[in-house]
């Protein structure tokens, strides 16, 4: 499974939706995941892929990681996995 397969059988698990059903652009709330939802998400992700989100990730502007949208998060999860490397 790629970076992007990861996250969407990650993201469908907390939304209770099927993988296919999501697309890159969805949004958290379009997927309908609160806030503690996102939380546990991210920490699903974390756990999967051995990394640390930073603690400000909800505020783009803030943050080189963004949740604004599916593809967003694949985007920072591969990032963060090449600084790793």
């Amino acid at each position: 499974m790629n970076t992007q397969e990861q996250v969407i059988a990650i993201i469908a698990e907390q939304a209770m939706l099927e993988p296919e059903d999501i697309n890159l652009t969805d949004t958290p709330e379009d997927l309908g995941i609160d806030s503690l939802g996102l939380v546990e998400s991210i920490f699903a992700i974390e756990e999967a892929f051995d990394i640390q989100i930073p603690f400000n990730a909800n505020n783009p502007s803030e943050s080189d990681f963004d949740i604004s949208s599916v593809a967003t998060i694949v985007a920072g999860i591969e990032r963060l996995r090449a600084a790793q490397a």
